[in-house]
C-alpha cells in the first residue's frame, strides 16, 4: 500500500471498514501519525453518537431466554397452501417448515441481539471518552484563563519547548509543550510536581503527541516547580530516570 495512501483512511477505520491487510497497516501509521491520530478520535466519536440515534438496545435476558425457548417451542403443523394448475385445477402443497430452520431463525435473533448490545457499549465506550476529553480541556482552559495564571518557559533540549501556566487560586498547572521527541514503545513521559526537592507524581503525558497541554495531576500545593522524565508505559512511583525538562514555577 501507498504511505500516501494511509492518511485517507481514517474514516473507513472509524467506522470498521477496512480490510484485516490495511487495518494492520494503518494502526502502524497511527502510532507515528498525530494527525490522523486526532482525526481518526474525532470520526469514532461522531460514529458512535450516530449509531445511538438508531440503537435500540434489548432486554439483556434476551438472549437466554430465545436459546431456552427453542428446545420447548412445539412445531406448528404444515400448512396447506392451494396453488392454481393450468386449466384451473387447484393444487394442495404440503411444505413442513423444519424445526432446525425455526432454531437458526431464533439463535440468529439471539446473536443479533448481543451484537446490538456490543454496539451499544462500544458507542458508549467512545462517548464516554468525548466526555472525559470535553472536561479535561475545560479544566485546562479554566486554569490559562484563570485571573492569577502566571506561567514560564524553558527550551526542553532536542528542539522542544515547554511552558508552564500555574493558578494558585484553583491550586492547579498546566503543562504546554512542543516538539517532544518520540519515545520507544513501552516508554511514556511523565510529569512530576518538584515539592522542595522531593518528586510527587503528576500523571503522564500522551504518548503518541509531540504537541499538547497537560493538566498535572493534583493539586500544585507548595511546589515550588516541576519535571519531566521518561518511565515505563504505566508510569513510576518516583523518578527512575534523569529528568529531561526542569522548570521552576512562575512566582
Amino acid at each position: 500500500m501507498n504511505p500516501a495512501d494511509l492518511h485517507t483512511l481514517t474514516g473507513a477505520y472509524a467506522v470498521h471498514a477496512l480490510s484485516d491487510e490495511e487495518r494492520v497497516a494503518f494502526e502502524r501509521h497511527l502510532a507515528d501519525c498525530g494527525a490522523c491520530a486526532q482525526e481518526t478520535a474525532e470520526l469514532t466519536a461522531t460514529a458512535a453518537r450516530l449509531g445511538l440515534a438508531v440503537t435500540a438496545v434489548p432486554r439483556p435476558a434476551l438472549r437466554d431466554e430465545v436459546l431456552r425457548r427453542i428446545t420447548t417451542v412445539r412445531q406448528d403443523s404444515p400448512q396447506e397452501a392451494v396453488l392454481p394448475r393450468p386449466g384451473g385445477v387447484a393444487a394442495v402443497w404440503k411444505r413442513p417448515v423444519p424445526r432446525w430452520a425455526l432454531a437458526a431463525c431464533l439463535a440468529a435473533a439471539a446473536m443479533l441481539g448481543g451484537t446490538a448490545v456490543w454496539q451499544h457499549q462500544r458507542a458508549q465506550s467512545a462517548l464516554e471518552q468525548v466526555r472525559r476529553a470535553e472536561q479535561g480541556a475545560d479544566r485546562i482552559t479554566a486554569v490559562l484563563a484563570a485571573p492569577d495564571a502566571r506561567s514560564g518557559s524553558a527550551e526542553l533540549g532536542g528542539g522542544a519547548t515547554g511552558t508552564v501556566v500555574v493558578s494558585r487560586s484553583r491550586d492547579r498547572a498546566v503543562f504546554v509543550v512542543s516538539g517532544m521527541a518520540p519515545l520507544p514503545r513501552g516508554k511514556a513521559y511523565q510529569l512530576w510536581f518538584d515539592d522542595g526537592g522531593t518528586m510527587r507524581g503528576a500523571g503522564l503525558m500522551d504518548a503518541g503527541r509531540r504537541d499538547q497541554a497537560v493538566l498535572l495531576s493534583g493539586a500544585v500545593g507548595r511546589a515550588s516547580g516541576m519535571g519531566v522524565t521518561v518511565e515505563p508505559a504505566g508510569g513510576s512511583d518516583h523518578p527512575t530516570s534523569a529528568p529531561v525538562a526542569l522548570l521552576r514555577f512562575p512566582g
